[in-house]
């Protein structure tokens, strides 16, 4: 610790990852368990000087304030519509103005192509500044000529800036100028007086800040690209996903099947609906029938099994395949593409216990048909079926579907939503639907033990 006149100044080690701050470096944050996560940074503090509370006085004065009633609801102000139907639901109806929203997804999922279309939709009546901090201009070029954004209905009101500096960013927000900027990404902006690298935990929340007040004050819709983290989680600090209105995740394969689209968090709808594209030559484009194009290659063989499950509120049928094979080694392979690992191992050992069906020796694979990742408890008998399904080499009806819960005493529990699964089914042809006995509708054939459902339609 250094002392220069009336001030000193101190050394604090601050960790990129959760923001937790130490006195001393060390290799491993205890917070959040991050390795060489932490870096130094200066910190000023005045000395010897009596604050304004010591002495009787405080900063600031009086709030200007309103009766609620006379406010006028979000929902009244203009929304941006994006181009894409199911988007707009996501985001409650479509980009609301003056709202920030945050759209974070692995490298090369489709961020920058989704908000070219977005931007192409919106110029054709809107004035819009795309912000690179990651490309030039001649790159985004490229790209907006390939999706369609270049064209004469809209070339005029979309703008393009390069710059990595939040204090200029904030600074062309404040004109008032855009109804939309897009800020590609967050992670690359620095602020002038913080001396730190871009990406850091005080950048990135400085930047944010900044960015945020000026869309507020202008009633400027903002939409900020973040990145991830290896394990998928939003980089940077979480305080970021506090500050910002809605949190979009974008998810999925990137080299090929669905890609979806679901708000973790929004201020101005539902955090239960979902947004599914596919990627094409000309870009992103929604999936209107998910559960026709995810059983149209299907074969009926051993192994497989059609759940019917939901993505946020839209149901969805999609096919269970699961591979079983003699163990060459002593300890059995348990693998899953889509689904829970974890998931996956209990509902094996509820399977042995339960049932007479012996798996200790053999390797099992199961597969969410489409690229679909399964949070979907009812997804627990349709996974056990297609297990018991391969093991015995048996196949399951082609007019069935199957959802429902299992818990550890192998029974079938309930399913949340099921009146939505079975119109799905009927919709797509289905004749029965095997699922909770607690659902009463003639559809469904009532299942209430794991060991008498395996026995009689596993045939």
């Amino acid at each position: 610790m250094c002392y220069n006149g009336g001030m000193k100044s101190r050394s604090q080690f601050v960790c990129q990852q959760c923001g937790a701050v130490y006195t001393k470096w060390v290799g491993q944050c205890t917070n959040c368990s991050a390795w060489n996560s932490l870096v130094e940074q200066i910190v000023e503090s005045e000395s010897a000087k009596k604050t304004a509370l010591e002495k009787g006085k405080m900063s600031g004065k009086k709030l200007n304030f309103v009766k609620l009633k006379s406010v006028e609801p979000s929902d009244a102000k203009a929304r941006l519509k994006t181009g894409f139907k199911d988007l707009d639901v996501v985001l409650g109806g479509g980009v609301l103005m003056g709202s920030v929203s945050l759209l974070a997804g692995q490298p090369g999922i489709g961020k920058s192509t989704l908000l070219m279309q977005i931007c192409a939709e919106v110029a054709k009546n809107h004035n819009i500044l795309y912000i690179s901090g990651e490309e030039s201009a001649g790159q985004v070029k490229l790209r907006a000529e390939r999706l369609g954004a270049g064209s004469a209905k809209n070339s005029e009101h979309l703008n393009f800036a390069a710059s990595t500096s939040g204090n200029d960013i904030a600074k062309t927000i404040e004109t008032g100028e855009f109804n939309l900027v897009i800020v590609d990404s967050i992670q690359t902006l620095a602020m002038d007086e913080i001396s730190s690298a871009p990406g850091t935990v005080s950048q990135v929340t400085n930047c944010g800040n900044l960015i945020i007040r000026a869309a507020k004050a202008t009633d400027t819709a903002v939409i900020i690209v973040g990145h991830v983290t290896k394990d998928g989680t939003l980089a940077g600090p979480k305080v970021l996903e506090h500050l910002v209105d809605v949190v979009l995740s974008f998810e999925g394969d990137r080299y090929g099947g669905f890609k979806t689209v679901r708000a973790v968090k929004n201020r101005f709808g539902s955090t239960n609906e979902v947004a599914i594209f596919e990627m094409m030559e000309k870009g992103l484009k929604e999936v209107q029938n998910p559960s026709a194009a995810l059983l149209a290659e299907r074969t009926n063989t051993d192994g497989s099994v059609i759940l019917a499950t939901l993505e946020g509120n839209r149901p969805i049928l999609v096919e269970i395949q699961a591979l079983a094979t003699p163990s060459n080694f002593g300890y059995p392979k348990r693998t899953a593409s889509g689904f829970d690992i974890n998931r996956l191992n209990l509902l094996i050992a509820v399977i042995e216990r339960r049932t007479k069906l012996k798996l200790s020796d053999k390797d099992i694979f199961i597969n969410v048909v489409g690229g679909l990742k399964l949070n979907d408890s009812a997804a627990d008998l349709a996974v056990c079926m297609a297990i018991a399904s391969a093991v015995a080499g048996r196949k399951l009806g082609e007019e069935y579907v199957v959802f429902g819960e299992v818990g550890l005493g192998g029974e079938i529990r309930s399913a949340f939503r099921a009146d939505q699964r079975i119109a799905e089914a009927k919709k797509l042809g289905f004749l029965h639907a095997i699922g909770p006995a607690t659902v009463k509708d003639k559809f469904v054939v009532p299942a209430k033990d794991l060991r008498e459902t395996l026995i009689r339609y596993v045939k």
